[in-house]
């Protein structure tokens, strides 16, 4: 038994070196699945700082020239909202945000919350993204009808928009003049007050596009300014500057669009034309700035980006199927001039196609 003692020790001694040896190497491949930074030859912070600096720069002049082209065509007379050009330039825009949302960031929310570096449980045993993307598109419908319902009652109780008010005012008067009777101004008026009301639960509508698609992409804009701000990798950050720039000017086109649609005054379109343009820029910023603490690969980072991507993900298919693509494809401009579908239905196609095919570099 005794002669045993030492025999038992040296097998224990090497079991607990095998296992040791395992558990070093399963470690080691978690560390090298999450991203360690160490052992790629593309990963150098002080090379890394100039290029998020100039992602920084051309990213925001990017995005300033797409939220802000749509707004400047006004005084062109072809690139008017009433011109058929309007609708399929809008329809191009739509396409970019639908592959934006099917082709960007839901797969990015995929492979975050089914990432090695989490638990299994529950991260690999239930589809959180799907699930959040699905409560995300109810709670925009939610939020799409719920603010329409309200605003078209407050309007309808006798509060218009001071802009439309005042055009009806000016309209009636000159009409009662024209008539010379209070009885022609009466009835114009309340026929004129009927086609006010629609026209400004149209641009209601219009309205809160706008505000639900931007709130939208910020969150986005965010996500993703910071994951390229956080990241020391050259080799990633140089195909990712020029695809983000495309990919801003483009998304920034169909805000722009929903923007000049809903007749905002100069100080509210300025102030939507300039938190789109420097979220993404203010992402990266607060990237570098955490680059030190903050890992991108790490579980929290990757929960976190992950549900926000999600999040986005749902509200972006969403805003692109029901209030830019259907709403407009079964409108009566459209339903109306079946050569104008089929240019809409391409340029859908060319912009869906376009941003899908930006997939392979970011």
């Amino acid at each position: 038994m005794a002669s045993r003692g030492p025999l038992s020790k040296l097998l224990l001694c090497l079991v607990f070196l095998f296992a040791f040896d395992f558990l070093i190497h399963r470690a080691l491949a978690v560390v090298e699945s999450c991203g360690a930074e160490q052992a790629d030859a593309c990963v150098n912070k002080k090379k890394a700082l100039p290029l998020k600096i100039i992602a920084i720069v051309c990213i925001l002049l990017t995005s300033m020239i797409g939220v802000c082209l749509p707004l400047v065509t006004r005084s062109v007379p072809a690139l008017s909202p009433q011109r058929s050009l309007f609708v399929i330039v809008k329809s191009f825009a739509a396409g970019i945000i639908l592959a934006t949302g099917f082709m960007h960031v839901l797969p990015d929310s995929f492979d975050m919350l089914t990432s090695s570096c989490l638990d299994d449980n529950p991260w690999h045993k239930f589809p959180f993204t799907g699930f959040v993307a699905m409560l995300s598109a109810i709670a925009t419908l939610m939020v799409d009808s719920l603010t329409t319902s309200f605003y078209s009652k407050k309007q309808s109780t006798g509060v218009v928009l001071p802009e439309r008010a005042g055009a009806a005012a000016a309209g009636d008067q000159e009409m009662g003049a024209a008539g010379g009777g209070h009885s022609h101004f009466h009835g114009h008026g309340h026929h004129h007050g009927s086609k006010l009301e629609v026209v400004g639960t149209q641009l209601l509508r219009y309205r809160v596009i706008a505000m639900v698609l931007e709130v939208g992409i910020i969150v986005h804009s965010v996500v993703i300014g910071l994951s390229l701000g956080a990241s020391n990798n050259t080799c990633t950050i140089k195909g990712l500057v020029a695809a983000l720039c495309f990919h801003q000017m483009f998304e920034g086109m169909g805000l722009g669009g929903c923007i000049l649609q809903a007749e905002y005054e100069f100080i509210k379109k300025a102030a939507m034309a300039f938190f789109f343009s420097i979220t993404t820029p203010f992402g990266i910023a607060l990237g570098i700035a955490l680059s030190t603490t903050y890992k991108d690969d790490s579980p929290r980072a990757l929960i976190t980006e992950g549900l926000l991507n999600a999040c986005s993900a749902g509200l972006l298919i969403y805003m692109a199927l029901v209030d830019l693509l259907a709403a407009d494809f079964m409108g009566p401009k459209l339903q109306g001039n079946i050569r104008l579908q089929i240019k809409s239905y391409a340029a859908v196609l060319l912009g869906a196609g376009g941003m899908s095919l930006m997939a392979k570099w970011a």
